[in-house]
């Protein structure tokens, strides 16, 4: 019985490409690129780019005229590559040298954790109602953005006031059922349950159906 001769090994599929090029991207993102070099940052950008254009290393090299060896080094941050080799290796992918550094800026950005026992109760219309409105976000900039609120009543009050603001609010309840108006309606909100309308026009709660309330509610005043 004579063996059969193995034949030349199958090019990646697409598939497969595919999956190594997601595989690069999400590696990519988990990254803090605030804290990665930039000869790093620009060799990343360049493997993905590549990956995208389904070419090898021996393809992006001939078309960029450097070694295979030498083009693995810069994807990998090992390497800096000279001015003229970057736009010689973006003309190859297909994208303009200011593509690549926008694609290398470190994106700045803020955040804000503020912890339960920092949150801070505030006085709106239904305080005096028995109403507890909790502060989730404080914005420091020259405009409110928006406002998140968590919320509970109870039905110690059958008086509710009504509210009209700028801008756009969102409900989402957590506990209990309600009824509440919006104008000349009326909706019932149950736990779940998302609520989006304009903050211009009359609205507040009608009617508790369940002794004890709880919501989130973020008013977003635009730009």
């Amino acid at each position: 019985m004579t063996k059969e001769k193995a034949g030349p090994k199958p090019r990646p599929t697409t598939r497969k490409a595919a999956a190594e090029k997601v595989a690069v991207n999400e590696r990519s993102d988990r990254r803090d690129m605030a804290h990665v070099p930039l000869e790093q940052r620009i060799g990343s950008v360049i493997k993905r780019r590549r990956l995208e254009a389904n070419l090898t290393l021996s393809d992006l090299s001939v078309g960029a005229g450097l070694s295979s060896a030498m083009l693995s080094r810069i994807e990998n941050g090992m390497a800096t590559a000279s001015l003229d080799a970057l736009e010689r290796l973006c003309a190859a992918v297909g994208i303009g040298l200011s593509d690549l550094f926008r694609e290398t800026e470190t994106k700045q950005g803020t955040a804000q954790l503020v912890k339960r026992p920092e949150q801070m109760e505030v006085v709106r219309v239904g305080t005096k109602f028995g109403h507890t409105y909790r502060l989730l976000s404080y914005d420091r900039g020259p405009r409110k953005l928006f406002e998140p609120f968590f919320i509970e009543m109870d039905k110690k009050s059958e008086t509710y006031p009504r509210f009209a603001h700028p801008g756009t609010e969102f409900i989402y309840m957590l506990q209990g059922r309600m009824e509440y108006r919006f104008g000349e309606h009326t909706y019932l909100i149950e736990p779940g349950d998302a609520f989006t309308f304009s903050g211009e026009v009359v609205h507040g709660p009608e009617k508790l159906l369940d002794e004890r309330i709880k919501f989130l509610a973020i008013i977003f005043y635009g730009e």
